[in-house]
């Protein structure tokens, strides 16, 4: 596989693409969703929710992070996850502006 040119692509259209790759696995979004509910989470608690194993979901955890998506607090031995808001709205208004300003057209070319 060759190099990824990201310096032919705009800073944003990188960065969603950053997004996107960071959202792009089930068990990724299973854990934002558990979040979403219980607000915050140890890794364990994380373990039971999605069925893989820890090591499986702390690899997750460490690109959701890394992302910016999730925040992370230790706890004496434990590590603590939650939502991170204020990136949370950002990702948000960055996906509601890029499908509002790419409408499709109903045009029936494709069909």
């Amino acid at each position: 596989m060759g190099a990824t040119k990201n310096t032919l692509f705009s800073e944003e259209q990188n960065a969603m693409a950053a997004l996107a790759k960071a959202l792009g696995h089930p068990a990724r979004i299973a854990i934002i969703e558990h979040l979403c509910k219980s607000l915050e989470c140890v890794n364990g608690g994380l373990v039971e929710v999605t069925g893989l194993s820890q090591a499986t979901v702390s690899q997750h955890l460490k690109e959701l992070v890394g992302a910016g998506i999730l925040k992370s607090k230790v706890h004496g031995a434990s590590v603590c996850y939650c939502i991170h808001p204020e990136f949370w709205i950002e990702i948000k208004t960055r996906f509601n502006c890029f499908f509002d300003s790419h409408p499709i057209c109903n045009d029936k070319t494709c069909n």
